[in-house]
């Protein structure tokens, strides 16, 4: 005789992601451990997927746009070192997942988000939080935010293949980026994380771990733009 399903419990689920990926993977900020522990992932995610919203992996919300693997996200945020009086511009979130975890890490974040249908979801999400340090608008990611530059970190969702210099010059002096650096198309090489930090006006990065994540499609040309 066929049992039936239980109701996932998202509460544990949320427990068991922080300790079976994101401590043994070396995510050690307690905030960052805190935040995720506590918001709702499922929330940002068709509802035919929130029972596997807290899968070890990206997960797909729209036409080649992923809710990026929380072990990467949380490990990219750590080493961006968010303070809690930071301005954070968060590049392409979706449906808001990555920007409501930065509101409870930074004093304020600005995303931008080119798919009008998600900026909406994204928007939605964050209300029915309570999310009060966020604002999501309709852009292109490429050119980021001017408006409200400089930030002190800049958080993109997904791989690049190349980076524009319109972000960098969003960057406050002492400011970091944070992004995944993917391979050409068809290569069996890993992608590679990066820091990438303004000093005296320049920006330099340093590698941080091999990581395959949903490549951001604005970022997918190195024709465009180059770093």
């Amino acid at each position: 005789m066929l049992m039936p399903m239980l109701p996932l419990n998202y509460e544990t689920a949320r427990v068991n992601m922080v300790k079976s990926q994101l401590r043994p993977n070396r995510v050690t900020d307690a905030r960052i451990l805190s935040a995720m522990g506590d918001i709702p992932r499922e929330m940002f995610l068709p509802r035919d997927l929130s029972g596997v919203a807290y899968v070890d992996g990206d997960l797909l919300v729209a036409d080649d746009r992923y809710l990026m693997a929380p072990m990467v996200m949380a490990r990219l945020m750590q080493e961006a070192g968010i303070s809690e009086t930071d301005r954070v511009l968060d590049i392409s979130p979706a449906s808001g997942y990555s920007t409501a975890v930065l509101a409870a890490l930074a004093l304020q974040v600005v995303a931008v988000e080119a798919d009008k249908n998600l900026m909406n979801d994204a928007l939605k999400n964050l209300q029915n939080l309570g999310v009060e340090n966020a604002a999501v608008h309709s852009g292109d990611p490429v050119s980021g935010w001017p408006a409200e530059a400089p930030y002190d970190v800049i958080f993109l969702n997904g791989s690049v293949q190349a980076l524009p210099n319109s972000l960098f010059e969003q960057l406050a002096e002492g400011g970091r980026m944070v992004s995944v650096f993917g391979p050409d198309p068809g290569s069996q090489a890993p992608g590679e994380a990066r820091l990438y930090k303004k000093i005296y006006g320049s920006v330099h990065f340093r590698s941080l771990f091999n990581a395959n994540i949903g490549l951001l499609p604005d970022f997918a040309s190195a024709l465009r733009f180059s770093f």
